[in-house]
């Protein structure tokens, strides 16, 4: 039975193609090594499906930036949280980010509070509210890498089509290399990465070329199912125990060399690649996208002038250096008492794709 020849996602979860796989994995891995799944699908789909009790114990996971709820800063919360005070506004959110604790609020109180804050589904569901309350101003809080960027790009441009005025982006969109690059250059020891496969099947697998060839990492795109993530590793550790770096796609099924180019092009029409902050990673130059000078016009940041508060985050809470693989959720003192799902402290146990969320639910 081989990875290589599978072509439906059940073959993917075969118990006995994962017993093999990780067999596999045992007698191959000699030494120890750390590696870090970037995406936080990948982190929840390990830990759900107990990938960790397949795996020797020279393979240390890292959970990383993975999570684009838990990487927006404190100051973007905050800052969304001011727009959503201003009058005549209406702030439309997905669900996981209304949680997450600014300096001073939630997007969760202020809507308590009276501020009129929606969740929607997607950007084009905002849009459609703009378009049904011209009287009012509408912003959508663009959160993301480079997979759901186009989106909030095309929603620019329908907006300008259809002659839609009162719609803006509040973008703290991100592109996941330059995270990547302040990670394989940082202190952190990362052996090799498990990429991201959404993000891949946007940009195609070249972006991960340096990250072999100057940094010496190992990198794997892969999939989310068991058989997917162990395959991914078993790769990895083949490249690690022979010191032979380079990208492999084990998620051949979705990403593609070149990615997707109409994606990647509207990106570019829409959006100008700059410095951005990163919760645990500080700013990172070039690795957010803001709007262009062209869709001026739709830019929240440019639109509205709110006063930000300081940024306070919360006393005790580790989330950046989980989000860098510094520690695990279990090494926070808060974790599992005071953090926890219904009392979330900091954003990693707010999203589903969170680390300190996922170890939680799972028990990891």
């Amino acid at each position: 039975m081989k990875p290589e020849g599978l072509r439906y996602i059940d073959e993917y979860r075969d118990s006995a193609l994962v017993l093999h796989l990780s067999n596999q994995i045992r007698k191959v891995s000699k030494k120890p090594v750390n590696l870090m799944e970037v995406c936080g699908g990948h982190t929840m789909a390990i830990h759900k499906n107990g990938l960790t009790g397949f795996l020797p114990e020279t393979i240390n996971l890292l959970s990383g930036p993975g999570c684009p709820v838990c990487v927006s800063s404190q100051t973007f919360i905050d800052h969304a949280i001011a727009l959503g005070n201003l009058p005549d506004m209406i702030l439309t959110t997905y669900g996981d980010l209304l949680r997450v604790p600014g300096s001073l609020s939630s997007l969760e109180k202020e809507k308590a509070a009276g501020s009129d804050i929606r969740i929607v589904y997607s950007v084009l569901d905002a849009l459609e509210i703009a378009k049904q309350n011209r009287k009012k101003q509408v912003v959508f809080i663009g959160i993301g890498f480079e997979t759901t960027a186009p989106a909030s790009a095309a929603a620019i441009k329908k907006a300008e089509m259809d002659g839609i005025r009162n719609f803006y982006l509040l973008s703290s969109h991100k592109v996941m290399p330059p995270a990547l690059e302040a990670l394989a250059a940082g202190d952190t020891k990362i052996d090799g990465f498990i990429a991201p496969g959404h993000v891949s099947a946007i940009t195609g697998y070249g972006i991960y070329q340096k990250f072999a060839k100057v940094y010496k990492r190992g990198v794997v795109i892969s999939g989310f199912e068991p058989a997917d993530i162990l395959q991914s590793i078993l790769m990895l550790v083949k490249q690690i125990e022979l010191s032979n770096y380079h990208v492999e796609n084990e998620y051949k099924r979705i990403v593609k060399p070149g990615g997707n180019p109409k994606a990647l092009a509207i990106m570019e029409e829409v959006f100008i690649p700059v410095d951005a902050e990163w919760r645990g990673l500080g700013i990172v130059p070039e690795s957010g996208l803001a709007i262009t000078e062209k869709f001026a016009a739709y830019d929240a940041t440019r639109k509205f002038d709110v006063k930000i508060p300081e940024s306070k985050p919360p006393r005790g809470c580790i989330c950046g250096e989980i989000l860098t693989g510094k520690s695990k959720p279990s090494d926070c003192r808060l974790f599992a008492s005071v953090c926890n799902p219904l009392n979330p402290v900091g954003a990693c146990m707010v999203s589903s794709e969170g680390a300190c969320s996922v170890f939680y639910k799972y028990r990891a």
